[in-house]
């Protein structure tokens, strides 16, 4: 992609130090809280949905709060702390905010940006306990992303998805879940989730993880920035985080009655539609039912 010339987004935090976590964190599954902050999120997946299908655990069983930052923490917004990522990252999340910021202006809104949250190895969300091995994740209750950048070595080497645009892809996707989010989509979501069998809980959160992916589409079509060989990784990234993909790969049978993101085929369906596009109308995943 082409970044040199983006603008960098100031809305970012950075957290200082690690440490173990505080009193109320808990262990073992605690750690996992996050995930039902955007009940995953893009980068989220790959590692935490193999983790769930090998312990055999319902993500829709871990129930996320609040917690304490890890002892010794603090959060800056010293941009001199930055790491080359990190800007590069802030340049992605600058490019999302102005095109939602657009599309809301069309629309008769004013868009609120998020706030991407960088930790390391463990921190705390607005959701609970922050784990890098969850991935990037969204959480509803603080509007902020959250992001450990090593993350994105995970994602070229050990699931075959390198390039700019496949990292790219993965905080846009995260971006289309604080979209719905200000669309009182992952309210409504929640809503009926609580009312319906676990199955058909899960078959709702596939609905809203493909309307991200199509979402994240969207912001690829309207910044202008695509360069050769983008759309390519876009689509290898789509493919890698499939719930079927990561099932096979943790050694289990693919069932699809527990798959909360989609399959590979229809994550990639998705990026595509938003990508042709350019869209967000095109984007209703939630048509059907």
């Amino acid at each position: 992609m082409r970044l040199d010339d983006e603008r960098e987004s100031t809305n970012f935090e950075i957290q200082e130090g690690r440490g173990g976590f505080g009193g109320g964190m808990g262990g073992g599954l605690g750690l996992l809280l996050p995930l039902i902050g955007s009940r995953f999120g893009c980068g989220g997946i790959v590692v935490v949905l193999i983790i769930l299908a090998v312990m055999g655990v319902n993500p829709l069983s871990l129930m996320g709060g609040g917690g304490q930052m890890p002892q010794g923490s603090e959060v800056s917004r010293d941009t001199s702390k930055l790491s080359d990522i990190q800007h590069w990252s802030l340049k992605v999340l600058g490019s999302t905010e102005r095109v939602w910021g657009s599309l809301f202006q069309q629309a008769g809104r004013q868009y609120q940006p998020t706030v991407l949250y960088f930790y390391s190895q463990s921190g705390v969300s607005g959701c609970g306990a922050a784990q890098s091995a969850m991935g990037p994740f969204y959480c509803p209750n603080d509007r902020k992303v959250y992001l450990d950048t090593d993350f994105f070595t995970e994602l070229r080497q050990r699931f075959g998805a390198p390039g700019d645009f496949a990292q790219a892809y993965v905080i846009a996707h995260e971006v289309g879940h604080h979209v719905q989010d200000l669309e009182g989509t992952l309210g409504e979501v929640n809503q009926r989730q609580r009312a319906v069998s676990e199955e058909q809980g899960n078959a709702l959160q596939v609905r809203v993880e493909l309307q991200a992916d199509c979402y994240a589409g969207v912001w690829a079509k309207r910044t202008g920035l695509m360069e050769s060989g983008d759309l390519e990784e876009g689509m290898k990234a789509a493919q890698a985080i499939g719930d079927d993909t990561l099932q096979k790969a943790a050694g289990r049978r693919p069932v699809p009655e527990s798959f909360t993101h989609g399959t590979s085929e229809q994550r990639m369906t998705w990026l595509r539609k938003g990508l042709d596009s350019g869209d967000p109308a095109q984007c209703d995943t939630f048509k059907e039912m």
